[in-house]
This record gives structure tokens, sequence and C-alpha cells, in this order.
């Protein structure tokens, strides 16, 4: 690309001390903005009903308050989050009261409390009032679905823009948590839970196996905690420890427990050996199971363990069935017979009664109870819950008869639905982009298509993804996905967005074949975006400033550190990386579409304004997932991008022209830092512009020449 390319130190510095500026205002700015306090639900009850002469306190199954004038019942309220406590984008529940009437209508819907990202700052309060007041006047009984075509028999609300995922977990928890209550309280008839018949343990399918086969395909799970995970989870309340725990005492193992179904064959006769199966097996009753718990540590028997008593440190979840056990529940272990087992300070046998209706084909969790005194008598419980999931090989499970269910499909495959278009498109814009990589030698070789249909494409990734798929990726992405690996990784709070999903995934492959050029060159909307403008500020003949190269390569750092600085602020508070995170300026650009606050407009149109007088100067200096996306580019497989012997000594031709600054004066290309643009690979193999073969052709046509002239002339006749 032709670009009049002029060394100002001066300006550059100017600007660059003026975007500092910038830039550390929009960050008190970010900083200055807190996640708003859980309002109190009250004030918005009384509002709702102000002649009612009492509020019962909440109580029931699910929870509720029961508002009454005299004797007379004036509705209820409830939380979401009591009833229908449904994971949004951030992995943590939306929680909004909810008033119905005595005849199941919906009197109000508020907003009590959020973390998601999109949500913590950007979109205003109002907006999200102005969504949850759509529920007003809707039936408990209704079937409400965000957007989309009108459909008989469904109810058609406003979506949020910018917010889609987080407004269809609100939709579902609302109308979910409403038809709950309203069923509990006699309004209407409804039941969310598919009448599963009861799973049979295959009793004839046994194979002897290890300890670490039985650990290795899930027979037997496993729930580790550490002190410092137990702290935490006192944090802010009586039970706090006053002194703080040392980085030994933080990081020593609080409890290691092991737990399992222990009357299947497989998993009961490995582990305590023929005779005592056999013993196990006589022992139950029928619609009697065995769980098995072994641990050390912190003790799972509890106080409890006495004639009489009940265990009070554990207990089973199944669905919406709880329950402990007594002492007359209980069976020491005295030894483990499989291969490898390791030494264990408690080993028991629990039996679920028959009255627990437990079912040995669904999922279940066992739930450890951490006791801390307040005072004499007063006591905090902590608990902690660990998935245990029936493997299909030792379960026989009869076809289960649906009588009636809540949703037809689980959220994440709506919001697939939902988005299917958009996704399909954008798979198919992937893949053309992939077989221009493996293509680019021989597409280089036509330097006005590729060019011509690399800003066609960028127009795509700007207008497509950035504005109307929102298809924005940030660095917020990658500490959620770091948080969810150090606690409980769900996939479906990743499924949720479909279009960052599948951008994730492309940028996953292509770091690991090629670097980060691929995702920040061709598919990032805000890169995109400066790098169209570059051009049209070449077109208008706007003088183009280079940093020097002393300082270029120095600059780079800024990136990083800022980078370190919100990974150690997400380690802390993923909530306060996420408001230090609009150093991005994705947010206010694409997802907002500029509808924000004056301080971040002004910060996102500055970055764009400088990208006219320097090629994506954010990019190269300031982006924060640009640096967490480069550090994996080191061990990528491929290196793609040609080089000759002669570039950097002597030729210098492609790292002048580099507009990104990635090629360094040896004539190295720094994939940490390059957008894969190809043009270097254009130069590269143009035979009239790469020095190199400029040479080469010279020499080619000056030897012809000698050739020519050193041939006798032959004369004929």
């Amino acid at each position: 690309m032709d670009t009049t390319i002029t060394n100002g130190k001066g300006f550059v510095h100017a600007v660059w001390l003026f975007f500092s500026l910038l830039l550390v205002s929009e960050l008190l700015f970010a900083g200055g903005l807190t996640v708003s306090p859980a309002k109190d639900p009250m004030p918005f009850i009384e509002a709702t009903f102000p002649n009612a002469t009492s509020i019962e306190d909440k109580s029931g199954d699910p929870a509720s308050w029961t508002i009454k004038k005299q004797d007379q019942i004036l509705g209820y309220a409830f939380e979401t989050n009591d009833v229908a406590r449904i994971p949004a984008y951030s992995g943590e529940p939306v929680n909004v009261l909810v008033v119905i009437d005595p005849e199941g209508k919906i009197l109000t819907a508020k907003v009590l409390e959020h973390h998601e990202p999109i949500l913590l700052v950007g979109i205003p309060e109002k907006k999200l009032q102005i969504f949850t007041d759509q529920y007003e006047g809707l039936m408990a009984s209704d079937k409400v679905k965000i957007g989309g075509l009108q459909e008989e028999g469904v109810v058609h609300v406003d979506g949020l823009s910018g917010a889609t995922v987080t407004v269809m977990v609100e939709n579902l928890a609302i109308m979910r948590a409403a038809k709950k209550v309203a069923s509990s309280k006699g309004i209407l008839e409804f039941d969310e839970v598919a009448a599963t018949a009861m799973a049979t343990i295959k009793q004839d399918v046994y194979q002897q196996s290890s300890w670490t086969a039985l650990t290795g395909d899930g027979s037997i799970r496993r729930l580790t905690l550490n002190n410092q995970q137990v702290e935490a989870s006192f944090k802010g309340t009586e039970a706090e420890s006053a002194s703080p725990l040392t980085k030994e005492e933080a990081e020593s193992s609080f409890i290691d427990l092991y737990y399992t179904l222990l009357d299947v064959p497989t998993i009961g006769r490995s582990l305590l050996g023929d005779s005592e199966f056999q013993w196990l097996t006589e022992t139950l009753k029928p619609g009697e199971h065995a769980i098995a718990l072994l641990g050390n540590g912190f003790s799972f028997k509890g106080s409890g363990y006495v004639r009489g008593g009940i265990f009070d440190r554990i207990q089973i979840h199944q669905g919406d069935n709880v329950f402990s056990f007594r002492d007359l529940d209980h069976y020491r272990v005295n030894d483990l017979y499989a291969e490898g087992t390791p030494y264990f300070r408690e080993m028991s046998i629990f039996i679920v009664r028959e009255h627990h209706q437990f079912n040995p084909g669904q999922d279940w969790q066992v739930e450890l109870l951490v006791r801390r005194q307040t005072g004499p008598v007063d006591s905090l419980f902590s608990s902690f819950k660990a998935d245990y999931q029936p493997l299909d090989k030792y379960v026989d499970r009869p076809e289960p008869v649906i009588e009636e269910v809540d949703e037809d499909l689980p959220l994440w495959k709506q919001v697939w639905d939902e988005k299917q278009t958009s996704v399909v498109i954008l798979i198919i814009s992937m893949v053309i982009l992939l077989v221009v990589i493996f293509l680019q030698d021989w597409l280089v070789r036509f330097p006005k298509f590729l060019h011509n249909f690399r800003r066609v494409f960028l127009l795509y990734t700007i207008v497509f993804i950035g504005w109307y798929s929102l298809g924005q990726i940030s660095v917020v992405n990658v500490f959620t996905f770091t948080q969810n690996l150090m606690s409980e990784f769900h996939w479906e709070t990743f499924l949720l967005d479909p279009v960052i999903f599948c951008l994730w995934v492309f940028v996953a492959v292509s770091i690991l074949l090629w670097g980060r050029g691929i995702f920040c060159g061709w598919l990032c909307p805000f890169g995109a975006l400066q790098e169209l403008l570059g051009e049209l500020a070449v077109k208008l003949k706007i003088p183009q400033y280079v940093v020097p190269f002393a300082i270029h390569e120095r600059l780079w750092a800024v990136k990083y550190l800022i980078l370190l600085a919100l990974f150690g602020l997400s380690l802390e508070s993923l909530q306060t990386a996420e408001q230090y995170a609009e150093v991005e300026p994705f947010k206010t650009v694409f997802l907002l579409r500029f509808d924000r606050d004056w301080p971040f407009i002004i910060y996102a149109v500055a970055l764009l304004v400088i990208s006219l007088f320097s090629r994506k100067v954010y990019c190269r200096y300031i982006c924060p997932l640009g640096a967490a996306l480069a550090i994996p580019s080191g061990v990528r497989l491929f290196d793609w991008l040609k080089r000759r012997k002669e570039c950097g000594q002597p030729c210098q031709l492609c790292a002048v022209e580099c507009e990104i600054g990635a090629i360094e004066k040896n004539g190295e290309i720094n994939l940490r830092e390059c957008h894969h643009c190809l043009d270097c690979q254009v130069t590269y193999w143009n035979e009239n512009k790469c020095p190199p073969l400029v040479n080469k052709q010279k020499k080619r046509n000056k030897k012809v020449q000698n050739t020519v002239e050193a041939e006798p002339i032959k004369i004929v006749g």
C-alpha cells in the first residue's frame, strides 16, 4: 500500500502524552464505578401494595412473602435466587424480585442484583427497568420468549441490545419462579420436573478395577479443598478469622474427600472384595443404596458421630431431594482392596434408605458442611458441593414419562437456535479465511485482488461480527474462563453466547497453528475499524507518522503490563477487573454503539482519531486482549511467512513498510506482534519490488544481454 510516512518525533510524543492522559482519566472513571449493592426488596413490595396491613416473613418452599390486608391475601413476593437460581453469562444468577397476585398475574418485576460483565457498566439502570416492566400484567402460566417471530400461544417481549444472554436468563428465571410459586400456592397446576422412572443398577456387569481405573473413568469422584478456599467462604461474616493465613497455611489441604455409589458391582467388589460386597448386598433392602465416603483431613463424620446422632457435616442432594444420615445408616470400612488405593484416615459406608427415593440413574451431589462457632451456642455454616454423574454402563434407565416441562430446551440451546443464522454465516467466513491462509503463497501474487478482498473482509468484520452480532471478544472472556477453570467449570456458561464461543474456538485453533495474527488482523472488529480508518487517512493524504523503533519496541510492553494488572485484579475480584477492563473500547464502540456516558465515548473516539495519524496505535501498545493472545503464540506449530537471507541485511524494505512495526531490524518477523496482513508476503513475491528479486532480475537480464553481445554475427549470402 502506498503510504506517505513522516518521522515526526515531536508530534508522536505529543499525541502519546495526550493519549496517556486520556487513558489515566478513563481508568480513574472506570475505577470510580462500583457494582450497585443488592437492593432491598421491601420498598418495592410496599409500593406494589400501598394498602397492605401486613407482610409475613419469607417462608415456605419455595420461599416467598405473603402480603395481606387484614385477613385478605393481596399477593405473594419472591426472589428468583430463592426459587430458580439460574447462572447467567458471568456464572452468577441475576436476582429479580417478582410479585404476583392471588390469580397468578405478575404485578412487579425488579432487578435486585446482578454480576453481568455487560451490565456492570454501560447499560443504564433505566433500560433494565424498561425490560422487566414488560412482565407486569403477564400470567405465571404464560409462555414467554425474547423477541423472535410471533407464535400462537407465546407472549413475546422485547430484548435488550447488548445483553441478549442476560435477558434470556432473566426471562427464564422470572417465569420459572412464578410458575413454581403459583403452583405451591395452588393458583395453577404445574410440575416442571419430568416424572422419571426409577433406574436400576446392572448387577450382571462387573469388571475388577484398580483405584486408578475407578477414579479415572468417574466411578469414584473427588472433592478437595484447601484452607484458603474455606477461609474465603466465611469472608465478610462473623465467622471470619481475625488473623490472616500464612501462604503455607492457605495452600495446605483442608479435606481430600472421595465418594462413590458402592452397590455398583464393579465399584463395590473392587473396593471391598467379594465377601464384604456380598455382605453389603445382603444388608441392603429393596430400594436402598450404599454411598461410600473416604477422606483425609477434616472429618466428614462430625459431632453427630455418636449413638442416636445425625452426621451433621454431610448431606446428599438429588434434584429437590436433600437428606442426611443417622448413626444406624453408617458402617465403618476397615480395609479397601482395589490395587493402588491410597491411605484414608476415615472410610465409611452410608445406607440411603428407601424413603429417600434415591434414583441411582440420576445425578446427585454430596455436600460438605463446615461449621464455625461465633459464640457459646451460635455458629455459622459454609457448604461445598461436588457432583456425581452415574455412568451409563452401570445402570438401566427406563424411558422417562414426560408429564410437563417448563422449557422445551436448555437455555444455551435456545440461544443457539436464536443465533443460528449468525453462527452459520460466521462459520462460513472463518472457513473462507482459513482457505486464504492456506493459499496465501498463491494469493499474494495477485496483490490487487488480495487487498480488495481484505478490505471487504474487514468491512464484514466491523459490520456483521462487531455491530450486528456483537461478536467483539474481550480480555474479560479470558478472565471468566480462567475463573471457571479454578472453580467449577461448566461449558454451558460459554455456550450461552454462540458467536463469542465460535470466535474463541477459532482463536484457540489459529493461535496453536499460526499465532495471534489471524484474529487480530482479520476478525477483531475494533482492529478492523482502525485499519480501514488508516487506509481512509492515506486516501485523504493525511500525514502518517511512525513511532521511532527504539520507543516503539518499548511501548510494546505497555499492553502486557496492563494485562498483568487486570489479571491480578481478577484474582481478587472479577467484578473489579471487569470495570478496569474498560481500557478496552470494545463495549462502547460495538456492544453499546456509543450509547454511553461521555468519558467512555471521548476515550473510544480519541483512539480512533489517533489511528488516522498512526496505524492501529491501540492494538500495538494498549490492547490487553492482544497481549493475552500473544503469550501462547510462542508455541505455534507453523511459520508460513517467508523471509530471505537478504531480509534485514541489507534489505529493510519490509521493515519500513510494515504498518504494525512487527518486522525487526534483523529482518525477522515478531509473530507475537504480527497481524498477518500479508503485505510483506506480497512484497516477497513481487519481482518488481522486492530488492533481492530485482537484483536477481537485473543480473539475469545483464547476463542475457552479455550473451547476445558476445555472439558472432553470421553473414549469409
